[in-house]
């Protein structure tokens, strides 16, 4: 039996079946599942996407909301660029496309935000569309199962892996597309995993050149590690009459469009970068520092909380700034370390 043919009968005995973006055709659900699933565990992901939808139920919902409003409900997925990505996606929809999803992988991939394997997995499952996908699971099941040296970012070696990709689907003309589909991502994520692949388990195990070898540990090639940069960054917990001074982080960048806390140097006395930005703080705490690591570095956080008054100059601020209400934080669009250290500050008491 042909390799995709294998896939499909193994998907539809034990694959998964009850994930709530499955049994549908609804190329908008499908989309955004893709989305989220980006970098994100399924886990992670089903009760974001069940909120979401409740709040933005379709494109033109989505497409008419503020980016403002959009990023409370993405708030905690990380990689917010995903979610910029996602408006100006459906506001090109509407505009471009009448409000209907592009009907081919090809016409999908050139909307904001959707490379070719997302592109294809919406046109397979939306349209049934004969389109491979080769996100990182795939990517990982394809250069096991075909024995595919070399680092599967290296374009010559994802190309290998596209034409691999395409070769599976040519050979099986009668394939269920959804199906195959659904069921790469299911091997890849629940039996041919990064660390400990269950091979006895694996559908098309006999084929596959690192079992044969005993080369699992070894495909994919392992990307060659690079140091990750440090850096550091001081940040003020400002409180006035119970309300906290946040900032909008500037788009696109990081954490761009969220709220978060003012910023100074590390080094610098945060009484001053208070003053600087027009408050007069009575008191002043350290905080405990933490570090939060990004794709490309680690951020070294050290917080202060200082209680404030009002000075009799107010600066001008760099950046979009409000006093947000203590009831207010848990609705707003804030970083997921910032909204752990607020709520860590109010379940403690905050000082005066």
């Amino acid at each position: 039996m042909d390799f995709a043919l294998r896939i499909v009968a193994w998907q539809a005995s034990h694959g998964r079946h009850g994930l709530p973006w499955q049994h549908t055709q609804d190329p908008y659900r499908i989309w955004l599942s893709e989305i989220m699933l980006q970098q994100t565990q399924v886990t992670t992901v089903i009760p974001y996407y069940q909120r979401f939808l409740e709040r933005f139920p379709d494109i033109a919902t989505l497409a008419a909301a503020d980016q403002e409003a959009v990023m409370p409900y993405w708030a905690g997925l990380g990689y917010y660029a995903r979610a910029r990505n996602l408006h100006r996606c459906a506001q090109t929809i509407m505009n471009d496309w009448g409000g209907r999803f592009p009907p081919t992988a090809e016409q999908i991939a050139t909307l904001p935000g959707i490379g070719r394997s997302t592109a294809a997995a919406i046109a397979a499952f939306a349209y049934g569309e004969r389109s491979p996908i080769l996100d990182g699971n795939v990517k990982r099941v394809f250069t096991r199962h075909f024995g595919v040296e070399g680092e599967p970012t290296r374009r010559e070696v994802e190309q290998r892996l596209w034409e691999l990709a395409d070769a599976q689907v040519a050979e099986a003309p009668g394939l269920n597309m959804a199906t195959y589909t659904q069921g790469l991502m299911d091997l890849g994520a629940t039996l041919c995993t990064r660390g400990k692949p269950d091979c006895t388990r694996c559908p098309v195990s006999e084929t596959c050149i690192a079992r044969r070898d005993g080369r699992q540990s070894e495909l994919p090639t392992p990307k060659a590690r690079k140091a990750i940069p440090e850096r550091q960054t001081g940040m003020l917990v400002l409180q006035r009459d119970g309300a906290i001074l946040l900032e909008q982080r500037p788009s696109p960048g990081i954490w761009g469009g969220l709220w978060s806390l003012p910023e100074f140097d590390v080094g610098a006395d945060p009484t001053q970068a208070a003053r600087q930005l027009g408050l007069e703080p009575t008191q002043r705490y350290e905080l405990a520092a933490f570090a939060h690591t990004f794709t490309h570095y680690r951020l070294h956080i050290k917080p202060w909380y200082l209680p404030v008054s009002q000075a009799a100059s107010i600066a001008e601020p760099t950046m979009p700034q409000r006093w947000a209400s203590l009831a207010e934080l848990p609705s707003l669009a804030l970083p997921a370390p910032i909204r752990k250290l607020l709520e860590g500050l109010l379940e403690a008491g905050l000082p005066e």
